[in-house]
């Protein structure tokens, strides 16, 4: 027996560099840079087109170059709560300035500001997302792209609530099962997920006047969060999600995925800096491994 269990020591010890050499070295090549602008909430006023410019400018301006721009929603300022006349122009110069100032592609995702559920107003064609999908030229609000062996899937995070009184944060059985075959198709390559609405966050834990208790809306975090957890703990190669809609800077790792929430171009909605978060984007490098390097940075 001892002469057996000593046998299958050797055979386990001769296999083992085998193993080992099938595991591939980390590739740490740098595949690609990316600038992450959220809730820029552009309108005419309070100096948000000059500051805008400023901050697109700032991103064309690192070193090495970003190569392309994830736009996470709330572009305008408000569409629940202007005319359609001041929406028409917001998103007027929205398209003037990315054009003029902006040489980077964007990707983009909808945020709750650019969605017109204006009850006036139901049952229009502009009603709901496509006033802002065709601004965009978007088929769909959710979508996915490959860029240079990163798979980028875009989510549309925003839904009214049941009562159809206000948003919440959700995927709906539809998208949720688009995004589940999206990763089943998606073993060889990582992920980078982005949404309007934080998947997970904590942000609530720093609100004021907390008593014994904190409560958080639907409005805030996604409404599916564990449902969706689950399905990237079955994914391995989900690196990274993405969002804003707080306006504060965030970070943190739950199982393998990385949750970044990054403050607002417009910080306190162009007036100074969101609680302890100044007006900033996110800069991300990604590498061909499936590891990046991030970090926030203000451009005022």
């Amino acid at each position: 027996m001892k002469r057996r269990s000593a046998l299958k020591s050797i055979g386990g010890a001769m296999l083992m560099p085998a193993i080992a050499s099938a595991i591939p070295l980390a590739d740490k090549r740098p595949v690609l840079r990316i600038a992450h602008i959220t809730d820029v909430h552009l309108k005419n006023d309070l100096g948000a087109p000059a500051k805008f410019v400023q901050c697109l400018h700032h991103v064309q301006r690192q070193t090495p170059k970003v190569d392309l721009i994830l736009n996470g929603g709330d572009m305008v300022f408000d569409m629940n709560k202007e005319s359609i006349i001041t929406i028409d122009a917001q998103w007027k110069l929205m398209h003037q300035l990315t054009k003029a100032e902006c040489s980077l592609p964007i990707h983009y995702i909808l945020g709750n500001h650019d969605i017109w559920w204006n009850e006036s107003d139901k049952g229009q064609a502009l009603y709901g997302k496509q006033y802002s999908l065709e601004q965009l030229q978007l088929s769909k609000p959710y979508y996915s792209f490959i860029k240079t062996g990163w798979k980028f899937i875009m989510l549309d995070s925003v839904h009214l609530d049941i009562d159809g009184t206000w948003y919440i944060g959700k995927l709906g059985d539809e998208q949720f099962a688009w995004l589940e075959n999206e990763l089943n198709q998606t073993y060889d390559m990582p992920v980078l997920v982005m949404s309007h609405i934080p998947i997970l966050t904590a942000t609530n834990l720093i609100e004021d006047n907390i008593v014994n208790k904190w409560v958080m809306l639907g409005g805030d975090m996604h409404t599916d969060t564990s449902k969706i957890i689950q399905l990237f703990y079955k994914h391995p190669n989900v690196k990274l999600c993405l969002s804003g809609h707080i306006h504060l800077r965030e970070k943190l790792i739950y199982n393998h995925v990385t949750y970044i929430c990054n403050g607002a171009v417009s910080g306190a909605w162009w007036k100074g800096n969101r609680r302890e978060t100044a007006p900033g984007y996110g800069l991300l490098e990604l590498y061909a491994d499936g590891s990046f390097d991030e970090q926030y940075i203000s451009y005022l």
